[in-house]
């Protein structure tokens, strides 16, 4: 296969974003499908990705005192059941084991859409006194949703994701750990991800299910369109009374504690590849990529590779080296598909004219170096090339935010654009259900609760700033 063609059967992403991706996905070697319906296999590469997101969050869970735990994977439907918000909003989404072998389960088995259950469950057995709190708990796993409609890494029935589960004795100490934790994802999204995003509080009928608030992050993908990138809950008490969790405090008085939740999902690879991938295939943050180098030898270079080699491994810039017989070609568009940063192509005769060739993928630039100085100049491209994908989508993102003060301006931006509509809003969910009826945008996250204006929907005046936006 020649390198146009290899090019060619990736899908423009102007022409169809939809099949752009899913090519991308295939092409990129990042996941491929199975006989079940709506779940996907997770390639090496694409795993990898998600491996360095979980070694980055972990190590900043740690860093902030959370242990992590596991909880069990199915969740008895009469344990479910004991919180209303909650089952009411993960109901149409549950997966129900009813038979165990050939008997039929007389408590049918929720698999579990998310762990707070089980958590309340397990946090009344061990709180007994305000010296057990805060409690700070979090669980790497997978979870079961029944979407109904499927896309690899952005929507299947079963997901990898972390969820964090705390307990606090006082409501300041859950909000702010609640404001804490998406504070750790948005440095996540931004300093790996090269993803900029919009931070805020969600609207009542947004809302976890279960929750008094949810914060959120906001991220615009290329064709304007938002995607929840991550979520933090406050819970309140809630759960506790659900459950009746109570601890002695000081005064040895009983007290109930408060509850977050927080989670990210395998869904961030989607928006890495949606946010920064182009026509000729993924493109990796340099903070995220599993491979930062892919070196292509081209003739007989093998001592000069393995001082590179070595280089880099001292550094802890980490590589692929392609000492497969496929042509140079092949393997350029190979690198390119994989958006691995940097391409550093070692020819026989470059070399011999003293020099090898650095080739970024985020601007496809070619850059000529000696050996000598060439790990400098990768870990110097390396840093460039993770600001440079940050701002071009920063740039992209923000020309696509629009503002609008009345609800023609709002109805015309709907028709003529696609991306974020700044406005104000009342609060009522009859215009948040009204602006969706008539255009599909959701509320995305309230920036600012005391923000003076006119609701954009029935023009009644409005203290809240807020986001609108179609959603994936």
């Amino acid at each position: 296969m020649s390198k146009d063609k290899q090019v060619k059967n990736i899908t423009s992403r102007d022409d169809d974003f939809a099949q752009w991706y899913t090519d991308v996905c295939r092409v990129a070697d990042l996941v491929d499908y199975s006989s079940v319906k709506g779940s996907m296999i997770i390639r090496p590469y694409g795993y990898a990705i998600w491996e360095n997101i979980v070694n980055i969050l972990d190590k900043k869970f740690k860093e902030t005192g959370h242990l992590n735990v596991q909880m069990p994977m199915f969740i008895p439907e009469s344990l479910f059941n004991i919180e209303k918000d909650h089952v009411e909003g993960f109901a149409p989404e549950c997966a129900i084991v009813t038979h165990g072998g050939k008997e039929e389960l007389e408590d049918k088995m929720i698999v579990r859409p998310t762990s707070e259950v089980l958590f309340c469950e397990h946090f009344k057995k061990i709180i007994k006194s305000y010296r057990d709190l805060p409690l700070l708990y979090n669980q790497w796993c997978t979870i079961v949703r029944w979407e109904k409609e499927t896309r690899p890494f952005l929507r299947s029935r079963e997901i990898l994701w972390q969820e964090g589960h705390t307990m606090h004795s006082t409501e300041q100490e859950a909000k702010e750990e609640t404001l804490r934790m998406l504070d750790v994802y948005t440095d996540l999204q931004k300093n790996y991800l090269a993803i900029p995003v919009i931070t805020g509080k969600k609207t009542d009928k947004e809302k976890f299910a279960g929750a008094e608030e949810t914060y959120t992050i906001e991220a615009m993908m290329y064709d304007g369109i938002a995607l929840q990138n991550g979520t933090s809950h406050y819970f309140g008490n809630g759960f506790a009374k659900a459950f009746d969790i109570k601890f002695l405090n000081k005064n040895n008085e009983l007290e109930t504690p408060y509850q977050t939740s927080w989670g990210v999902t395998t869904r961030m690879i989607g928006s890495i590849i949606m946010v920064h991938g182009d026509d000729r295939g993924l493109v990796l943050p340099p903070n995220i990529a599993p491979y930062k180098v892919c070196i292509v030898p081209i003739g007989e270079v093998e001592d000069t590779l393995l001082n590179i080699e070595s280089s880099l491994k001292e550094k802890e810039i980490t590589f692929t080296t392609d000492r497969t017989d496929k042509s140079p070609g092949f393997k350029f568009a190979e690198a390119e598909v994989k958006g691995y940063p940097i391409r550093l192509e070692v020819g026989k005769r470059d070399l011999e004219n003293g020099y090898v060739t650095i080739v970024r993928r985020d601007t496809l630039e070619k850059i000529q170096v000696t050996v000598d100085e060439c790990i400098n100049k990768i870990e110097e491209v390396l840093s460039d090339i993770q600001s440079n994908l940050y701002n071009k989508a920063k740039e992209r993102r923000d020309n696509l935010i629009f503002e609008a003060e009345t609800y023609d301006e709002f109805i015309n931006i709907t028709k003529e654009k696609t991306g974020f509509i700044k406005t104000h809003w009342c609060g009522d969910v009859a215009c948040e259900n009204k602006i969706k009826d008539d255009t599909t945008y959701k509320s995305r996250c309230i920036i600012d609760e005391n923000s003076k204006g006119k609701c954009v929907c029935c023009g009644k005046d409005a203290n809240t700033l807020i986001y609108f936006g179609k959603q994936y």
